[in-house]
């Protein structure tokens, strides 16, 4: 189901700003920061207030339209039509490699049997320093 189905199924309001916002999520498939997408929506709507932004964002969150995530200090977001996956970072020099969304079942599985803790990993992004930079 869409994004836009789901958010007029619930009954909010499809403004053009959050078309927009939608819009741009989905065509880029890409991970985007909070700063492209508010450059994005200003280039069409100047004047829509950057906190407008903010809270369309959250409820494109709770809604399950877009995965949130932090990385390097500051959110990502991307379309949850791209699935759970994870992410290692370098602190160093910013090299981000993708890594499978099964990477952390050992780990899942563990903190189940062990804690009966179920544990939902859906876009986890792990910091600390690529090969080139260690060595």
């Amino acid at each position: 189901m869409s994004c836009f189905t789901t958010l007029k199924d619930k009954g909010f309001r499809l403004t053009q700003p959050r078309r927009v916002i939608l819009d741009y999520i989905h065509d880029k498939g890409d991970h985007l920061t909070a700063e492209e997408i508010i450059k994005c929506v200003h280039s069409q709507f100047p004047r829509v207030n950057k906190s407008t932004i903010y809270r369309t964002l959250e409820l494109l969150e709770k809604n399950n339209c877009v995965i949130k995530s932090e990385s390097a200090d500051r959110f990502i977001y991307h379309h949850t039509e791209e699935g759970h996956h994870h992410h290692l970072v370098c602190g160093k020099c910013g090299k981000t490699i993708e890594c499978e969304e099964d990477i952390f079942a050992p780990v899942e599985k563990v903190l189940r049997n062990k804690h009966g803790f179920q544990v939902s990993f859906k876009h986890v992004v792990v910091n600390g320093l690529c090969q080139e930079c260690r060595g």
